[in-house]
């Protein structure tokens, strides 16, 4: 069973920094790709940043807002991904959630994360 940890969120001033770490049971090699998501109260969960696995050529995908501000990093020897947040916004509190995805006989297994909540005061 895979499973996928998150920890890092809290509550931060606007303009501040935090890093959210995901940790999975599996080997990252066995993920396509690796992400995270976010859900604000009353709106759909929505793409943060994602990252094709093991393809270090490849450029990470951003959320529009995300870009500039939010860096999604993976250490595969750790079996861990990170979203590094700067200049933190109001509009940016959310539960934060970590995904990843397996692609096997050509059907998709998505996991998910608990979630981590991230509050940023104005």
């Amino acid at each position: 069973q895979v499973q996928l940890v998150e920890s890092g969120g809290g509550l931060v001033q606007a303009g501040g920094y935090l890093r959210l770490t995901c940790v999975t049971s599996a080997s990252m090699h066995s993920f396509n790709s690796m992400g995270w998501y976010r859900q604000a109260p009353g709106k759909q969960r929505e793409l943060v940043a994602t990252v094709i696995s093991g393809a270090s050529t490849n450029q990470p995908n951003y959320a529009d807002f995300a870009k500039g501000r939010f860096t999604i990093s993976v250490d595969n020897a750790k079996n861990t991904w990170y979203l590094h947040m700067t200049s933190l916004k109001p509009e940016d509190t959310a539960a934060y959630y970590c995904h990843a995805d397996q692609r096997i006989g050509g059907r998709t297994n998505d996991y998910w994360g608990q979630g981590t909540q991230v509050t940023v005061s104005s």
